[in-house]
């Protein structure tokens, strides 16, 4: 679909001017402003973030100290803790921090149980709580998961088992009577930091045992150092904040960057045999390239989601905590072949749901519903993260069984708020959960569906009234393509890491001559173009995708010849090759000049 530019606007020439005397350049300078970083001491901290200022002590959490004590007792007494994780990237994450802490701990009684997308669903269940109690469970700790379960939580009340949740989804109407509760935005949380994904808040609680421990110990039982073990973890928090997408400012900033660092030098077995099957590696077993992001996002965190979308997450947790190299690879092959099947499926029913779309004139509605029938509950989310980006409308995809049973995944607008309009409509679901801009649920029967639909479109059409839902480009400056240089890039990246609420910075560059342009890749759905701006030198870009007609109508690889006057919208990325780097433009739109 053609895609709206939007221009961000520039910063009064008085903040140019102070930027320069601070020797930031222009450019830079607009990116701090349309960013709101407006004042020195903002602009320090978001440029240079420090470890020692930006991660707030742990015991700022108002139930802190409960929980420690509650661990520790259990500790001493060698009661059974069981942590209780969820099947995404994060929870997964969140699951293997408190594992590898409580060991490192000393602890000896410690289990964790992963729950399977399809049979057990998101959260605590009574089942799994009869469960664990069978098994001796004297304390359950929840990660990134646990705040909406009041039922599942008094159960296991009733049933003499304690209960710690770590969460960071959205608040229930009620919060269960949990032993403690360390959650960033329930109320009265005395906490500062209100967007730590749910491996952040698991790391809080690490530190925090490991910060008691070195009150009265010199090093962990192994001899390690209490500091450098927390640090070590970095790499698994890393994963989690951008694997589940919460804001990378703040904290969540901090934790991020210094986990690049642990994470391109991790001592985590499995993390190393996953980054090895990626292919990240060269062939002298070095990585080709600095872990970004973006490596996560589209490298790691979809090969550990993989485990729970096509058959169980507990392979990705056996992967996190690997005591052996030859365990380590033999469990990273395995996700390596999950990932490999999800995407082939997930493919086929992204173009199936976008059939589905057209053939009921869905492609204006404020919110589009797509239903299928056997499709697995574990790829929803991505065809409804698909369906939202082709169609620029939030998007809510279904499931079907056998048993008439539906569960759904949605992916919304920025000015749509889903799972607050979920919430306003609980009579439609057995169990549903998320954040702002996305949600899971299931509905309470077969014949709901149509009540569903009806209640929550009206919703949708009333938030997203005033709203141009055209799929756009935001474009943070318009930049002449000779002024791209080594030092201008070096400069841009200390805004990384980039991720949600700092995304890349997206630069456009008018009036273009197009020199030439090779598709490349498979099937050629790949375009390289040479082009040059002001000047004989000629810039190398790459537009994945753009070759592929089905996404691109324009076709430019059909429509497109030298000599052509465009204008591009762009990131700009190294390109490494046989030892090689180079300045490279990752093209996001393409446009005939006016």
């Amino acid at each position: 679909m053609t895609k709206n530019w939007i221009f961000s606007d520039p910063p009064p020439p008085e903040f140019i001017q102070e930027s320069a005397a601070e020797s930031v350049p222009a450019i830079a300078a607009r990116l701090l402003w349309t960013r709101g970083l407006k004042t020195k001491p903002a602009i320090d901290a978001f440029l240079n973030p420090n470890y020692e200022q930006g991660v707030p002590d742990p015991f700022l959490f108002k139930d802190m100290p409960q929980a420690v004590d509650l661990i520790l007792t259990c500790l001493k007494n060698n009661a059974k803790i069981v942590v209780h994780g969820d099947y995404d990237a994060d929870g997964v994450d969140a699951a293997a921090i408190l594992v590898l802490t409580l060991r490192k701990l000393g602890g000896q009684n410690i289990e964790v149980f992963i729950p399977h997308r399809e049979t057990d669903g998101y959260g605590l269940n009574e089942k799994t709580i009869k469960y664990l109690h069978e098994r001796g469970a004297k304390l359950i700790i929840t990660c990134d998961c646990g705040i909406s379960n009041t039922k599942e939580i008094a159960l296991a009340r009733k049933l003499g088992i304690k209960t710690i949740v770590t969460d960071h989804h959205a608040m229930p109407p009620k919060l269960p009577e949990a032993d403690a509760i360390l959650h960033p935005l329930i109320p009265g949380e005395t906490y500062p930091d209100k967007t730590l994904s749910g491996g952040g808040v698991a790391f809080k609680l690490a530190q925090a045992l490991l910060k008691n421990n070195a009150l009265t110990n010199q090093t962990l039982p192994d001899g390690a150092a209490h500091e450098a073990f927390a640090k070590w973890l970095l790499d698994l928090v890393a994963i989690s904040s951008v694997a589940d997408m919460v804001p990378l400012l703040g904290e969540t900033r901090v934790l991020v960057k210094y986990g690049l660092m642990v994470l391109n030098k991790t001592r985590n077995l499995g993390l190393r045999a996953l980054i090895d099957i990626s292919r990240l590696n060269g062939e002298d077993g070095k990585l080709k390239k600095n872990i970004t992001t973006e490596t996560i996002s589209f490298q790691l965190a979809p090969r550990i989601n993989a485990a729970g979308r096509m058959d169980h997450a507990n392979v990705a947790f056996a992967l996190l905590i690997a005591e052996t190299e030859a365990e380590a690879k033999e469990l990273a092959a395995q996700l390596q072949q999950n990932n490999l099947d999800r995407q082939k499926l997930t493919e086929k029913l992204t173009l199936a749901a976008r059939y589905q779309v057209v053939a009921t004139q869905q492609e204006n509605n404020p919110l589009i519903f797509v239903l299928g029938e056997g499709w697995p509950t574990g790829i929803l989310g991505l065809i409804a993260g698909r369906v939202r980006e082709e169609f620029g409308r939030p998007a809510i995809v279904m499931g079907q069984n056998a048993a008439g049973e539906i569960t759904g995944s949605g992916r919304s607008h920025p000015a749509f708020n889903m799972i607050e309009a979920i919430k306003t409509i609980p009579e439609c679901f057995n169990k549903f959960g998320g954040h702002p801009q996305a949600c899971g649920f299931s509905l309470k029967n077969g014949e709901t569906l149509e009540d569903f639909k009806s209640k929550l479109l009206p919703l949708a059409a009333a938030a997203l009234k005033n709203t141009d839902l055209e799929p756009e480009v935001k474009v943070d400056a318009v930049i002449d393509l000779d002024d791209i240089t080594w030092p201008l890039y070096e400069t841009l990246q200390k805004f990384a890491p980039f991720g949600v609420s700092n995304p890349e910075p997206i630069y456009a560059a008018q009036n273009l001559t197009l020199v030439a342009m090779n598709p490349v890749g498979n099937d050629g759905k790949h375009l390289r173009l040479l082009v040059k701006h002001n000047s004989h030198l000629i810039k190398k870009t790459i537009a994945f995708g753009f070759g592929n007609a089905e996404r691109h109508p324009a076709d430019w690889k059909q429509n497109l010849k030298p000599g052509d006057k465009i204008d591009l919208a762009f990131t700009i990325d190294v390109n490494e090759w046989n030892g090689r780097r180079e300045l490279q433009l990752a093209v996001k739109d393409i446009r005939r000049s006016l």
